[in-house]
């Protein structure tokens, strides 16, 4: 006959290794879930992940290029992933971007670069906020199913890859939202600097979700990217100026 007690040693045994995944599990979610600004690699992509830690966000990395983001009456935030140096490559994504009631949300590729400072969007869709407020209307560019307007800005004492700065920031707002595509960067690029947007040495590029005192969630997969570094033609923006001239 069996002891008693080594029934239960088994027993508690077997409890324990069942418990061990599941707590590795759990520890394995929460160090891929963030609360605090970091930036680093996950599965083969970098992220990026900056709060003005007003209100609740939770970036969580999921697998290879997956990603996703949860905000509550967030003051600022940008998240997502891509690669630690961004290049005129050609992007593509899907997933899903609901921030609550439309609020001020963007869904762009976003990145930085140095020498000149510039922080740069293409942005695919926003909420009830458009970003080229107020701005002047530079020119536009068609690319991917749809044209793009071209937009430039200023922030002053603002932060920055190089801490806070004053810089400029570049903008494709496209025409036809939407949440899922292929971006070709490179026409953008060009088009900027067809108009005289210059762009510098490059910092970060990712497909971003950003939220502004506005509540929502995001779950996005950068799928893949090609390098479109040989081109037989460069996209030439249209500038506002030829526009009107059509117009008339």
């Amino acid at each position: 006959m069996v002891a008693l007690s080594n029934i239960l040693l088994a027993l508690s045994a077997a409890s324990g290794a069942l418990a061990a995944p599941n707590r590795l599990a759990l520890m394995e979610m929460a160090k891929r879930s963030l609360t605090s600004s970091s930036e680093g690699t996950s599965n083969g992509f970098f992220y990026s992940f900056w709060t003005n830690d007003e209100g609740s966000v939770t970036y969580t990395n999921g697998d290879a290029g997956e990603y996703s983001v949860e905000w509550s009456d967030a003051g600022n935030f940008v998240a997502g992933k891509g690669w630690s140096t961004g290049s005129d490559r050609e992007i593509t994504y899907s997933g899903t971007w609901t921030p609550v009631d439309n609020g001020n949300s963007y869904l762009s590729v976003y990145g930085w670069t140095t020498s000149p400072l510039v922080e740069y969007y293409i942005v695919e869709h926003y909420g009830d906020y458009n970003p080229s407020s107020g701005l002047t209307e530079l020119g536009t560019v068609t690319s991917d199913g749809s044209t793009y307007k071209i937009y430039e800005s200023t922030r002053t004492d603002a932060a920055s890859v190089e801490g806070t700065s004053t810089f400029k920031q570049y903008w494709s707002i496209r025409d036809d939202a939407r949440v899922g595509g292929t971006v070709t960067t490179k026409n953008h690029f060009d088009a900027w600097e067809s108009l005289g947007l210059e762009l510098g040495t490059f910092n970060y590029q990712i497909v971003a979700v950003e939220g502004y005192e506005s509540s929502g969630s995001a779950a996005i997969t950068v799928d893949s990217a090609t390098h479109t570094t040989v081109t037989t033609q460069k996209s030439v923006a249209t500038t506002a100026a030829e526009e009107d001239e059509e117009d008339c």
